[in-house]
């Protein structure tokens, strides 16, 4: 079985075939290939096929588990599609995801790294709500964007608190399908620094809709603007809150492609 590999700002992922796959257990060919120790190493695969305006797409979380979509993924995915592409800029296409259609423009190219401005929808059931986690009561701001998101605003908790909450609030019992978690600090209208506890793999680098949704808990409850940077430990990334959609810009690249071989 062929796949590729991608990333953007750490966020890995692998990329296969439907046709490659077809007759397998997504889910068990996921928890076998992003194994770090024993397998390719990612943070999850995504099965896709070409459409004519781009591909389409699902993916599967290192433990198996499904998720809708993933903003990191999806600019991993339009790379791959368009890296032997020669130009750098102005180039468009649409990723289709079980999370919702993802437009995406690459504005600029260096080397084997593409950037993308991509549409990402608008957020949807956006509120605060009061809970307990691990024994903490805390303030939160959920919504859904694509996939479900979960926002604790404040100061970033050390090593020790984001570990016990970040699975704890993963599992809460108002997530019944669980949850992505961002803990988000406003250093600025402008600046937003972010860790990730993503669904179905734990600490990430990075994670495309989790900057976006830490931007909106950020300006709609902690002060920050509806434009701004969003920092995450794997990099920069802009976010736009506009009245039509969020906008997502960063880069992506793959990184090779290989064959896999169960032993």
């Amino acid at each position: 079985m062929r796949f590729s590999k991608a990333h953007a700002y750490g966020n890995d992922f692998l990329y296969v075939r439907a046709a490659d796959v077809a007759g397998r257990a997504p889910d068990a060919l996921a928890r076998e290939l992003c194994d770090r120790h024993t397998g390719a190493g990612a943070d999850g695969v995504i099965v896709w096929e070409p459409a004519p305006d781009g591909a389409t797409m699902r993916l599967f979380n290192a433990d198996g588990s499904r998720s809708e979509v993933s903003g990191n993924g999806v600019r991993g995915l339009a790379a791959l599609l368009l890296r032997d592409n020669p130009g750098t800029s102005d180039v468009d296409l649409t990723i289709h995801s079980e999370g919702g259609v993802k437009h995406l423009v690459r504005t600029g190219r260096d080397g084997a790294r593409q950037t993308f401005r991509a549409a990402m929808g608008l957020p949807a059931d956006l509120r605060q709500v009061d809970v307990t986690a691990a024994g903490e009561p805390l303030r939160i701001a959920v919504m859904t964007f694509g996939n479900p998101q979960c926002v604790v605003l404040g100061a970033l908790p050390d090593h020790a608190r984001f570990e016990r909450l970040g699975p704890a609030l993963e599992r809460h019992e108002m997530f019944p399908d669980r949850t992505n978690v961002e803990f988000a600090h406003v250093e600025a209208p402008g600046i937003v620094r972010i860790l990730i506890w993503e669904r179905g793999v734990g600490p990430t680098s990075s994670s495309g809709t989790g900057s976006c949704a830490a931007l909106i808990a950020a300006a709609a409850f902690g002060g920050a603007s509806r434009e701004g940077d969003v920092i995450a430990p794997g990099g920069r990334q802009r976010v736009e809150w506009r009245s039509d959609s969020v906008y997502l810009t960063g880069w992506a690249e793959v990184l090779y492609d290989a064959t896999w071989q169960r032993s």
